[in-house]
Formats: C-alpha cells, sequence, structure tokens
C-alpha cells in the first residue's frame, strides 16, 4: 500500500440501513480510496437484524461501489478502531442541530485519543435529513406502512423489512 491510499470508516448500527445511510456511504465512496463501514455491535441492545443480517443486508446495497468493505466492531472507541484499521478519516452524518452538538464532542474526544484521525462531517441533502433508523421502525405496523416506508430504504433492506414484520 502506499502512502496516497486514503482509507475512511463510517461507523453505526445500521439498524436498518436507510437511504441516509446509503448518502453517507456514496459519498464517503467518493472520498476516499477505500470506505470501511464499520457495524457496531452492543450486546445489550436488541436489534431488528442480527449482525449477520446486517452485514449481508449493507453488502447486498452497496455491491455497485467497489471500494467499501463492511466489517463489524465491538466494545472499542471508534478512533482506536480507525487507528487499527489505518482509516484517516471517520465520517459522521450532520441532520441537526443536536446531531452536530453531539458530533463535535465526539469528534473532540477523538482528538484527544488520536489526534492524526480527522472527522468529516456530511450533511444530507434536505430530502434526507428527517431519516433515521429508528423514524423508519416506528413507520411500521399501521396500515399501509410497507408503502410509507419503501422510499426511506434499499431495496434489499425494504424487502427484508417487509419479510420481517409481514403477518400471514
Amino acid at each position: 500500500m502506499n502512502n496516497h491510499f486514503i482509507r475512511g470508516v463510517y461507523a453505526g448500527s445500521f439498524d436498518p440501513l436507510t437511504q441516509g445511510h446509503m448518502y453517507m456511504i456514496t459519498e464517503g465512496s467518493k472520498l476516499f480510496d477505500q470506505l470501511i463501514i464499520a457495524i457496531g455491535i452492543n450486546p445489550g441492545k436488541s436489534y431488528t437484524f442480527d449482525i449477520d443480517e446486517r452485514v449481508d443486508l449493507i453488502k447486498e446495497s452497496t455491491k455497485h461501489l467497489n471500494n467499501i468493505v463492511v466489517e463489524t466492531f465491538e466494545n472499542r472507541f471508534l478512533v482506536k478502531y480507525a487507528e487499527e484499521k489505518q482509516c484517516k478519516y471517520i465520517i459522521r452524518g450532520i441532520r441537526s442541530e443536536s446531531d452536530y452538538e453531539f458530533e463535535r464532542t465526539m469528534r473532540n474526544v477523538n482528538g484527544d485519543l488520536n489526534s492524526e484521525i480527522s472527522t468529516v462531517f456530511l450533511m444530507p441533502p434536505r430530502g434526507m435529513s428527517e431519516i433515521s433508523s429508528s423514524f423508519v421502525k416506528g413507520l411500521v405496523g399501521p396500515e399501509g406502512w410497507q408503502t410509507v416506508i419503501k422510499s426511506f430504504l434499499p431495496d434489499p433492506v425494504y424487502y427484508a423489512m417487509i419479510k420481517r414484520f409481514t403477518v400471514l
């Protein structure tokens, strides 16, 4: 690997992966030679999709991007994971003022732990700024939810959500 190879990391639980996440991944893939999608595992949290399903859904949703690697990490500071993977950048999405305040604080903590890894903030387009995994999961249930969530999810994730939540 030469010194000009630039690797970034984008981390989250991605439960489920949304179009907002896809925006971040697509933009990150343009910025770096390689973008690692790091799926965080929190043993105390209950998930809609288990870790293997999330890995598979992200791989399927990003197969058109040739510089994406999907990995998992657990019980680590993201900046330490980035350091181990030789990432020079962490990308984070900013949808609101509260996101900014939180991410700014995390950027400062990360900088204290490793000042050589920079955080890049990306802002999604207006139509995506309200999308979050929690928001999408909150739409599941009422009549017509299948139609409502379709525009918020990549196709592989949409079909997995339909399969997971449709009662026969």
